[in-house]
């Protein structure tokens, strides 16, 4: 599998990184010209440092596992980041920016590996940026993130064991979708409020009712790059950015993973793709459980 996966090779258009590079480099530009992130003399000297090499790598190898599943950026980078002793706040702040760039990149991927299903795409869309943006606001001034996680991370434990049982079955029987527009909204808004979960939460409902796991990867995953986007704005205008050294860190890995990870979810069958989904979908959601005792 892996020596098939690396012969395969990338369109050669420029696009792949040109747009994602020049958005960075615009917005970080304009981010920097209006105070939003400060750099001093000292921290351009430790951005020289290995520190810089050590978050783009945790940037591409959460970026790879969520092109490729589906999920789990947040929690994937927000691990590595804590362990490289990384403070909580900085690093929720860093996940949250790094995810409106790393997630374009993912869904122009998508878009060329041809993952999308553009009435599911567009049904997520709205609905999605509107629960994220909702979500934001009130978490910024009245809701407590952590007080819900747990709650969260029960129901998504259920959808994990559903998504296994359906990958067992030897018949495989579509269901319709019934209320994506709630799904969405719900997805973005929990998102936001709980740091995390539009993968786990929108892809596993849609993967444990029967949908095709390529295409449902591929279509959440574009449709979360608005999700991010909203979201991330929100933050910024209530929290700002100065850990601009993670967050660059992270973008630079993300971009780079997003073209392979987009590649891999086309060419793993649905059975073992649904299976890994199934088990990292429950794997995260009893360490959120155990982490909110």
């Amino acid at each position: 599998m892996l020596a098939k996966v690396l012969s395969l090779k990338l369109p050669s258009s420029p696009t792949w990184y040109i747009v994602p590079a020049a958005a960075i480099l615009l917005l970080f530009g304009l981010l920097v010209t209006n105070g939003v992130i400060t750099i001093s003399t000292e921290e351009v000297t430790d951005f020289l440092t290995g520190d810089f090499a050590l978050y783009v790598l945790v940037g591409l190898a959460a970026q790879l596992v969520d092109g490729a599943l589906g999920m789990a950026y947040g929690v994937t980078s927000n691990s590595f980041l804590l362990s490289l002793g990384v403070t909580p706040a900085v690093s929720s702040a860093s996940v949250h920016f790094a995810e409106m760039f790393t997630t374009g990149a993912s869904a122009i991927s998508h878009f060329r590996f041809k993952n999308i299903n553009k009435k599911l795409f567009k049904s997520l869309l709205i609905p999605g940026v509107l629960g994220s943006i909702t979500g934001a606001y009130l978490l910024s001034d009245i809701i407590d993130g952590n007080a819900i996680k747990p709650f969260i991370a029960f129901y998504m434990l259920v959808l994990g064991v559903i998504i296994i049982r359906k990958a067992l079955q030897k018949t495989f029987v579509k269901n319709k979708t019934k209320r994506i527009s709630i799904l969405a909204a719900t997805g973005g808004f929990l998102d936001s409020i709980g740091g995390g979960g539009w993968g786990p939460i929108v892809t596993s409902t849609l993967l444990g009712q029967g949908r095709d796991p390529r295409y449902t990867i591929g279509s959440v995953n574009a449709a979360e790059f608005a999700v991010a986007f909203a979201s991330g704005i929100t933050f910024m205008l209530f929290t700002g950015v100065d850990s601009w050294k993670v967050v660059l860190g992270l973008i630079v890995g993300g971009v780079m993973a997003a073209p392979f990870g987009a590649m891999l979810v086309g060419k793993i069958k649905r059975k073992p793709l649904m299976l890994i989904v199934g088990t990292l979908v429950i794997a995260l959601s009893i360490r959120t459980i155990l982490l909110s005792i």
